[in-house]
């Protein structure tokens, strides 16, 4: 039986810079896109400021 991978999720910036054009949102849907495309499930999400 062939168990479906898992993952957590982590987004994060360190400066105000980062903000701009590489947001929180952003990081977090190209997570969830590159998850749902490998077939990996989503077990947890963290967000650091």
């Amino acid at each position: 039986m062939d168990k479906k991978k898992r993952c957590y999720i982590y987004t994060r910036v360190s400066t105000e810079m980062q903000t701009e054009g590489f947001s929180l949102d952003a990081q977090r849907d190209k997570i969830l896109g590159y998850a749902q495309y490998q077939d990996i499930q989503v077990i947890e999400e963290f967000c650091d400021m």
